[in-house]
């Protein structure tokens, strides 16, 4: 019984999930060099230029003393730059760089392919209630996360988006 039990705990699905999505995220991206969460990083702040470090950390729900780390390697890799402060010298504002705005436009295709393989086995219909479930399951459960996701600071972001202008033509909204 307690095998069962351990194969069948929300939890333990969860995390092999994870591993699986990490695993096609590797396949079908590998060859860009960008880690899931420096790609998060990298397409939040295309998406909100001037965005400062700890905005960031809030927007993608990673604890902002391992996004350092994260930046580092964007500004090493050439995709971003960041800009000190003149009011506050803790404070860098980010913004992407052409060579990032294109490492973007190469991935997004990829990150496609691996969202529809991991999706591949259930129906249209099943996907979009599993999608509407999980999205439920994590906003609920979003202030037991070590680096919980700013809702309010995403609610007006997705709201501004919405209301902007669109975007030139083949740039993700």
């Amino acid at each position: 019984m307690a095998i069962e039990r351990f194969y069948s705990r929300p939890g333990h699905l969860i995390r092999r999930l994870n591993q699986i999505s990490m695993g096609l995220f590797q396949e079908e991206a590998g060859s860009m060099d960008l880690t899931s969460v420096q790609y998060a990083a990298l397409n939040i702040i295309r998406e909100v230029p001037g965005v400062d470090q700890a905005r960031l950390s809030s927007l993608i729900a990673f604890d902002r003393t391992t996004m350092v780390k994260v930046l580092d390697r964007l500004v090493d890799k050439g995709y971003i730059t960041r800009t000190r402060s003149s009011e506050d010298r803790r404070t860098n504002f980010l913004n992407v760089t052409a060579e990032g705005a294109a490492a973007l436009d190469r991935i997004y295709p990829m990150l496609d392919r691996s969202d529809r393989r991991i999706l591949a086995p259930l129906s249209r219909e099943e996907q979009r209630v599993f999608m509407a479930l999980l999205s439920r399951l994590v906003r609920v459960n979003n202030a037991y996360s070590r680096a919980p996701l700013d809702e309010a600071v995403r609610d007006d972001l997705m709201a501004r988006r919405r209301a902007a202008p669109r975007r030139r033509a083949g740039a993700r909204p």
